[in-house]
């Protein structure tokens, strides 16, 4: 159906990666309502590290696992959604320069995951939350190093302005959705640590490469969403 068929008051379908495709699609299938679970340190989640590794499992690590707020910014351009993802600092003692979304652990002070979030995305990367419109939750993703992260999907609305923290972010930039919900993008490799082989997954984009918890949860974003 061309344009010209559309009548008084309908609109044209979104294309499958538009912003208001996704904006869509995530407001239908994500909540800003946790489930308890996502908050039981009891409960093992059936998102994380330990999926495609379950030898790497230690028995108790949900119990002890440090909480974790993520934001998954998707921003609104006209020519199609893309998510925004920091490369952490060099200078840094762990993860150093590896790609990740705005984030870190949930402070006594912060009221919830979602507060820490936004408020994680300010100090990083100086992403004013008035340019923010938080959409839902994905699944708890429990990284072997023993993180229970609680991953927000929002949606950014340009313009808007990002300054890096130096001591926490190198920079900062966009990769489109249509490049990362595409599963055929979504590679699995295997790396040895300490004697241990570990798989994951890994997206990479151009010169960067997108692996680990951060691929992890954007597979987990293609699964609620598209798949």
């Amino acid at each position: 159906m061309t344009k010209a068929a559309f009548g008084i008051g309908e609109q044209e379908p979104a294309s499958r990666f538009s912003a208001r495709d996704v904006r869509a699609r995530a407001t239908a299938r994500l909540s800003l309502t946790l489930p308890q679970t996502a908050l039981d340190p009891t409960h093992r989640p059936h998102r994380g590290d330990h999926i495609l590794n379950p030898d790497l499992y230690r028995e108790g690590l949900s119990a002890i696992a440090t909480p974790a707020a993520v934001l998954v910014p998707i921003v609104t351009r006209d020519t199609g959604a893309t998510i925004l993802l920091t490369k952490r600092a060099s200078a840094l003692r762990r993860h150093a320069g590896q790609v990740a979304f705005p984030g870190g652990r949930i402070d006594p002070e912060d009221e919830s995951p979602l507060a820490a979030a936004l408020r994680e995305a300010e100090e990083e990367i100086g992403l004013d939350r008035t340019c923010v419109t938080p959409i839902g939750f994905l699944d708890a993703y429990l990284t072997h190093s023993g993180y229970r992260i609680l991953p927000l999907v929002a949606f950014v609305t340009p313009p808007f302005a990002l300054v890096c923290n130096p001591d926490e972010v190198d920079e900062a930039f966009e990769v489109p959705v249509e490049f990362l919900m595409e599963p055929a993008n979504h590679q699995q490799e295997t790396r040895a640590r300490e004697g241990i082989s570990r798989i994951f997954y890994a997206m990479p984009f151009g010169e960067r490469k997108i692996w680990g918890v951060t691929a992890g949860i954007l597979r987990n974003l293609y699964e609620r969403l598209y798949s």
